[in-house]
């Protein structure tokens, strides 16, 4: 059965949401408070968090925070419902990593389509990811450069399948710790400077990029513009 955790402190609101929810044949679990929030999520493993930003004990915004530091947690999709409704509180939870925000008051047919809609949207992870040559399978958990099979240890392919995954994504040294190595962990933040290197070394390509004062992102360098191209042509006549 599909889990959702709801993090409401407003009773009725909570009630109304557990109601229409499990009408829905979901399985619902929740709090009206943010004591707990976090080991509530990592003991349920839910598809889809529903979080109240302004809570008792708690911020909307910390959990969050804490939410994707978590590896078992970091790709769980969080909706946030909140009555803040300014553009900045939208941009802010957006760009924290929250998959929709909804703003108070809300239509209960809409919000239960925006759950389905990220149940659809996060099912399980494609087997195959592949850019710039590069093709990583998950099944195998073996990667492959222009079809040369590369000799990764379990902590590189880790690294690699993150950075992959979410092309473009800058993260920071200690956001890839927390979810490649896990919160649990006995080294510093310059290991991730050496795996990266290692990749580099292995890959052979430029794909892991650094990004100055931030961290590591994987990124496929893109081609001129053929707009470029003919205008230097041109020139060049």
């Amino acid at each position: 059965m599909k889990k959702v955790v709801i993090i409401e402190d407003d009773a009725d609101l909570f009630g109304l949401l557990r109601y229409n929810l499990e009408k829905e044949g979901f399985e619902v679990h929740g709090l009206q408070t943010g004591k707990g929030a976090l080991e509530l999520c990592s003991q349920v493993q839910p598809g889809v968090v529903l979080l109240d930003i302004m809570l008792p004990n708690s911020d909307g915004l910390d959990i969050l925070k804490g939410i994707r530091r978590n590896p078992d947690l970091s790709h769980t999709p969080v909706i946030f419902l909140t009555a803040r409704a300014s553009e900045t509180d939208r941009i802010i939870g957006l760009e924290l990593g929250a998959n929709d925000y909804i703003v108070k008051p809300f239509f209960m047919r809409e919000l239960i389509a925006r759950v389905k809609l990220q149940f659809r949207q996060h099912q399980a992870p494609a087997r195959l990811l592949e850019a710039g040559g590069v093709t990583l399978d998950r099944s195998s958990c073996e990667v492959r450069v222009d079809g040369r099979l590369l000799a990764l240890t379990a902590t590189e392919f880790r690294l690699l399948e993150h950075l992959m995954a979410r092309p473009g994504v800058v993260f920071s040294r200690e956001q890839l710790l927390n979810s490649v190595w896990g919160q649990d962990r006995a080294i510093t933040d310059r290991a991730v400077d050496v795996y990266i290197l290692r990749l580099r070394q292995k890959l052979q390509v430029d794909l892991i990029h650094s990004v100055r004062g931030f961290g590591y992102t994987f990124r496929v360098a893109e081609a001129p513009s053929a707009a470029i191209s003919t205008y230097a042509g041109t020139s060049a006549g």
